[in-house]
């Protein structure tokens, strides 16, 4: 039997994929669980407008991360912190520290699941970090940390 996947299910697919499998183990594993629905002409049509949308919906966002790229390609970010007289910070920069800047600066919001920092920023400098707009683009901005009290 022909069965469409509703999610990602362990040795059978991912989600939105058609598989085979017997008609016992479709009628009464995967159907009732809500796992997978019968492949029929119906569901075929409603699963091929689902991908349709969500292809839509990708390149939509694919376009906005490049949009994004543009303004932020080797931009500077400046972040204010605490610092004691040596330059350390009291605490360290984190990557929603950096999401917040770039918000505030650049009008753009990135999560910050979406920011890679090569390592811990607890002294005043400048530092280089990684934003993930899209699976298909990154931007390398750099992060200026200064103190709260040097006002340039």
């Amino acid at each position: 039997m022909k069965a469409i996947l509703l999610e990602d299910a362990r040795d059978l697919g991912k989600k939105g994929a058609v598989i085979n499998v017997a008609d016992g183990y479709a009628r009464n594993y995967l159907f009732p669980r809500k796992i997978a629905v019968e492949a029929n002409e119906t569901n075929m049509r409603s699963l091929n407008q689902e991908k349709k949308r969500l292809d839509d919906k990708s390149k939509k966002l694919l376009a906005e991360a490049r949009q994004a790229v543009a303004a932020l390609d080797n931009a500077t970010v400046t972040v204010r912190a605490k610092a004691g007289e040596s330059g350390r910070l009291f605490g360290s920069i984190t990557s929603k520290d950096i999401a917040d800047a770039v918000e505030r600066t650049f009008k753009i919001e990135i999560d910050r699941k979406h920011i890679e920092i090569d390592d811990q920023i607890k002294t005043i400098g400048l530092y280089l970090a990684t934003l993930k707009l899209h699976q298909d683009v990154e931007v390398k901005i750099n992060v200026h940390v200064v103190s709260e009290e040097a006002r340039s």
